[in-house]
């Protein structure tokens, strides 16, 4: 039977970090981060109302499921995706045919493209990488967390594209987050409080994690439903 984790803790204030980097705790989040890839689980993504993502990971046998939303001022892309080892299929509203998955040539994607998966990252949010950009770790009890991150570093990973890093400048450099163990040791959540823009607060990027162990039935499309993808599909894209 798949395990439910429990609902996350409330997590600390990211308010940045004060005192010293504690090695031990940087190791303990990073193993915890790492053990993603052992499981199945389902992933929540949202920063305000213009970011939202729902997934379902299978990291072993590298199949995953994904919707994403994300919307702007004038206009809201809705995405699907489907990962089948190296393989990803799309569905995009408005541009891919309906009924039907578009295969997709993974390296004519932008880096940090919003389509939810990418093969070999066995996250959405691919906290495991996002970590290594860490600056300090410090615990702030026995299941929660709190650093800093140089998301210079990082361009590609949780939806942050150079773009992005790019507009926030230096601020990018020094970042706070949070993250929350559930009570058998595993990431249940993550929170980084993205930077300001032109002044203007950027709402936080909060990842949940639940149901380890979840099962995934994910299996390549039919042949009749693939269709390759148009060069129309990329330049959507920002390709």
């Amino acid at each position: 039977m798949p395990h439910r984790a429990p609902a996350p803790r409330r997590q600390p204030s990211a308010t940045g970090s004060a005192g010293p980097a504690d090695p031990a705790a940087a190791a303990e989040l990073a193993s915890a981060a790492a053990a993603l890839g052992t499981t199945s689980f389902r992933v929540t993504m949202t920063s305000g109302p213009g970011l939202k993502l729902n997934s379902l990971m299978d990291a072993p046998n590298g199949v995953g499921t994904a919707e994403l939303t994300a919307a702007g001022p004038n206009t809201e892309i809705k995405v699907k995706t489907l990962l089948v080892g190296q393989d990803l299929y799309l569905q995009v509203d408005g541009i891919t045919k309906p009924g039907t998955w578009t295969h997709v040539d993974v390296s004519r994607l932008p880096e940090g493209a919003d389509v939810g998966l990418r093969p070999g990252q066995i996250d959405p949010a691919d906290t495991a990488k996002l970590l290594t950009s860490t600056t300090d770790v410090q615990k702030v009890d026995s299941r929660s967390y709190k650093g800093t991150l140089d998301l210079s570093k990082a361009a590609g990973v949780a939806g942050v594209d150079q773009k992005m890093i790019d507009t926030w400048g230096s601020q990018a450099q020094d970042v706070p987050f949070t993250a929350g163990l559930d009570d058998q040791g595993r990431l249940s959540a993550l929170t980084i409080q993205l930077p300001a823009v032109n002044g203007r607060p950027t709402p936080p990027l909060e990842t949940l994690y639940t149901e380890y162990g979840v099962k995934a039935d994910v299996k390549k499309p039919a042949a009749g439903e693939i269709t390759e993808a148009p060069d129309s599909l990329y330049t959507s894209l920002g390709g």
